[in-house]
């Protein structure tokens, strides 16, 4: 196992090498002249991952975000965002987000265009310090194909190729919602998405809570998860909820989300994703335990459902304000595999 680990930092270093001169700025990027605001930021991260411990295999991940804003008075705010991703890439798309917004301090802010739902944008996730993306489409399933469909999110997601609405209210006393809209798209009729955030940021013990709901009429042809078959149905509902609890340096998370199909016709893709997980953190150093569990095809007696377990433990080293090492040790339900690599945001 020690040789693995020296052999994985070897390569991950030497793949790193083409991030650092391309991403080489220290801080996020922005520029401001008047009323106007130019930002762009991002991360990039190289590394390996080996399946079985056995071949190593090169992994990358990155984002870059681009974000114009006007302030036409001191609470109100015209912007425009576009945003890619390796996410979107490997769906042979082109952008994560483009959309458009109006914001009012007072009432909250307006998107139309291509972008995550409110049930996502609102939604916690599960505690991990390591770069294998776990709670947005994991990398570990590029490089291990499971034996049947896996949903592999606890996250509400309709995907980001139709032309959507958002209303999201601002935070007061804690309490965040919003409603979505979209349509005019080839996958499904229409999406409706709700969400609602708790948020208690103060005092030694911190907590946040969230709930998710969404409706899709008629998908047709339509992936909403990278590793299960498309979902071709009369109409498609989901649920998902998370809650985190911080205490110090010590933070818990638990996360579920639920899917539902109205005769489906194929394969199925429906089903129930569950997870937990937990990290700490100490001056540099960070360690975190996550689990999920997916189990696809539940709703269906017809056919024999598929479930997946998973195992993570992830450590990261803080090397300065925008550098971090990772490492992360997990197992499949029948694949273990290790991951190292480095991280650098700007």
């Amino acid at each position: 196992m020690i040789f693995y680990k020296k052999r994985a930092i070897i390569y991950s270093g030497f793949f790193l090498i083409p991030f650092f001169l391309t991403l080489s700025s220290a801080n996020a990027l922005q520029y401001d002249h008047d009323r106007f605001s130019i930002k762009l930021n991002g991360y990039g991260t190289a590394g390996i991952l080996e399946p079985d411990f056995d071949k190593p295999d090169f992994i990358g991940d990155w984002r870059l975000r681009s974000q114009l804003s006007y302030d036409i008075t001191s609470i109100n705010i015209l912007g425009l965002v576009y945003a890619i991703d390796a996410a979107a890439i490997d769906e042979d798309k082109f952008m994560r987000e483009a959309f458009g917004y109006w914001e009012n301090r007072n009432f909250g802010r307006i998107e139309i265009g291509f972008t995550d739902s409110v049930a996502r944008k609102l939604s916690v996730g599960l505690p991990d310090v390591g770069g294998l993306r776990i709670n947005d489409k994991p990398l570990f399933y590029k490089k291990i194909s499971p034996d049947g469909p896996v949903i592999s999110d606890t996250i509400i997601t309709t995907g980001r190729s139709a032309l959507r609405t958002n209303i999201v209210s601002v935070s007061d006393n804690g309490i965040q919602y919003g409603f979505s809209f979209a349509s005019l798209t080839d996958d499904y009729d229409y999406a409706i998405d709700a969400g609602l955030k708790f948020r208690q940021p103060n005092g030694k013990v911190k907590t946040a809570f969230s709930l998710g709901a969404s409706f899709m009429d008629k998908p047709d042809g339509y992936r909403t998860d990278a590793y299960t078959p498309i979902v071709n149905a009369d109409w498609r509902a989901q649920i998902s909820s998370g809650f985190n609890l911080q205490y110090n340096s010590w933070l818990w998370g638990i996360s579920a989300r639920l899917i539902y199909d109205e005769k489906p016709i194929g394969p199925v893709s429906d089903g129930v994703v569950a997870g937990t997980g937990i990290s700490y953190d100490l001056l540099k150093y960070s360690i975190s335990f996550t689990y999920l569990f997916s189990d696809t095809g539940i709703w269906n007696k017809n056919v024999k459902d598929y479930m997946d377990h998973t195992g993570l433990i992830s450590f990261r080293y803080k090397y300065s304000e925008n550098i971090d090492g990772w490492m992360s040790l997990g197992v499949t339900t029948e694949t273990p595999f290790l991951a190292v690599g480095m991280r650098l945001t700007f």
